[in-house]
């Protein structure tokens, strides 16, 4: 019963976070769509940590070349998800106001993410290769 209270908290986080990105892009002062582009990080940010877990083994070792990989590349697509929306503020295809909106959607999208992660990431009997 506990993973399916985390699935639902997980799952309305989520909503939240989309909610501030698309309030960002369709708020009538704002009206633009350019920063719906975030959402190619949102799915390509777990990518790399699906993948080095799939292959690597599950020794317990201290370091773990194929996982330090997929963490330098996801957080190379954090850093970028948080870089797009500055840089199309700084060159006025955006307002400030719909970059701010856009950038706290990304911190909940993100912290959904990792949330998804740590509950379902485990190992253990409860994981996420049940959903």
């Amino acid at each position: 019963m506990a993973g399916i209270k985390a699935l639902v908290g997980l799952s309305f986080s989520g909503a939240i976070g989309l909610t501030f990105l698309l309030l960002g892009c369709a708020l009538e002062q704002y009206g633009v769509y350019w920063p719906l582009f975030v959402l190619i990080f949102y799915i390509l940010s777990p990518i790399p940590t699906f993948i080095s877990r799939r292959i690597s083994d599950d020794t317990d070792s201290s370091s773990n070349a194929c996982r330090e990989l997929a963490y330098f590349l996801t957080t190379g697509i954090v850093v970028s998800s948080f870089g797009l929306p500055i840089v199309l503020a700084r060159t006025s295809t955006i307002q400030w106001g719909a970059c701010g909106l856009v950038m706290t959607g990304n911190a909940v999208i993100f912290f959904t993410i990792l949330g998804f992660f740590v509950v379902f990431g485990g190992g253990d009997d409860f994981s996420w290769e049940q959903w």
